[in-house]
């Protein structure tokens, strides 16, 4: 355990050198933050301390573990911009090594995102070299994201087992995104997780892109490309990396339970991002935090009632006057024996907007064998 908290820390306190500072870019891979899991969006995305099975891959790779005997499969859709870009999630969590006393005390894990917009209309080509216009030139391209995930987690040896559980885990990301034929890129950076619980509270730490997620573009523009771009007066792009800095996401939370049935359970999370100075509530250099906070309703774990705020921004109106807005966000979800079906909407009545998002999840446990 020494040994990975150090590890936690080296990779913590590393720094990009000087030469890569260009490359560096505040908002890369967002596709990466969006968040999976009804349940998780419907609590403002707090989960570092509570994700738990396939979905914890995202959320905190410490948390992901399988029911005995059971190889639990999630799926998630949703979609965003009226529709415009899609947003997948597909995860599978397989029990490993048992301990002497027959418990499985170790998980693997295989996930896959995918965020793409289809149907892009290619207009390079709409002008023939008479001038003339000519839709059937016109074809259609898609911008897709993808991220391929490996998880571990294990349960280590603690010497207060009997009052709760300390876990340790890691994921391994392999990005691939494309844009038509015009450019691509691949991508690898890991995460590194811990999750807790003594007596009832639940503590959680993920370290995200640790060492520093990379990407390497590539652009492929055909002759044709180049010279209706160089008409219009656009430049052709050349080979580049993209650099995501580490961040340090903590969570807590504290279940209450009462009346013998039901369950109310206060979540918080803790966003650190190390990439500067951000327009989130606490903003500052080169360190900003951003605060989410949740609270679920449950009756014998079966039905879940959840209400979530993120996404904490400070906007100016026209008179110069600084207001704090957020993301409000609500969700049920009934989990019955192996069957698990989730549902949230997302961005109700943002401050600055009104886009309402409507995510659901499937959970199903199917058997080891």
């Amino acid at each position: 355990m020494k040994k990975f908290l150090l590890i936690l820390l080296f990779l913590g306190a590393l720094k990009v050198p000087k030469i890569y500072a260009q490359q560096v870019r505040k908002y890369s891979n967002e596709f990466l933050k969006i968040g999976v899991g009804a349940e998780a969006l419907a609590l403002g995305g707090a989960q570092t301390a509570t994700a738990i099975g396939p979905w914890a891959s995202y959320w905190n790779p410490a948390g992901i573990e399988a029911p005995e005997s059971k190889v639990p499969i999630a799926l998630m859709h949703s979609e965003y911009f009226a529709g415009l870009a899609k947003y997948d999630f597909g995860s599978v969590v397989i029990p490993m090594e048992s301990n002497s006393m027959g418990e499985v005390n170790s998980w693997a894990g295989v996930s896959l995102i995918r965020f793409a917009v289809d149907d892009i209309p290619n207009t390079l080509q709409l002008i023939d070299p008479d001038g003339s216009i000519n839709y059937n030139n016109v074809s259609s391209f898609s911008a897709a994201d993808y991220a391929f995930i490996g998880s571990y987690a294990k349960n280590m040896n603690t010497t207060f087992q009997r009052k709760g559980y300390l876990k340790v885990g890691g994921n391994v990301k392999v990005i691939r995104r494309t844009v038509g034929h015009f450019a691509n890129a691949w991508g690898f950076g890991f995460d590194l997780g811990m999750k807790m619980k003594y007596n009832r509270w639940m503590l959680g730490a993920c370290l995200h892109d640790a060492s520093t997620t990379f990407n390497v573009w590539n652009f492929t523009f055909t002759d044709l490309d180049k010279q209706a771009l160089a008409l219009t007066g656009n430049l052709i792009p050349k080979t580049s990396t993209e650099l995501t800095l580490p961040q340090l996401n903590i969570g807590a939370a504290y279940p209450i339970s009462f009346a013998n049935a039901w369950c109310l359970t206060p979540v918080l999370d803790l966003a650190i991002t190390t990439d500067g100075q951000r327009n989130v509530l606490i903003s500052a250099k080169p360190f900003s935090i951003d605060p989410r906070v949740g609270l679920a309703l449950d009756y014998k774990q079966r039905f879940y009632l959840r209400g979530g705020v993120g996404n904490f921004q400070k906007l100016s109106d026209d008179n110069g006057i600084v207001n704090t807005s957020f993301q409000p966000n609500l969700g049920v979800g009934i989990h019955l024996k192996n069957f698990y079906v989730d549902y949230a909407l997302t961005n109700v009545g943002n401050v600055s907007q009104v886009l309402y998002s409507n995510v659901v999840s499937l959970q199903i446990n199917m058997p080891k064998k």
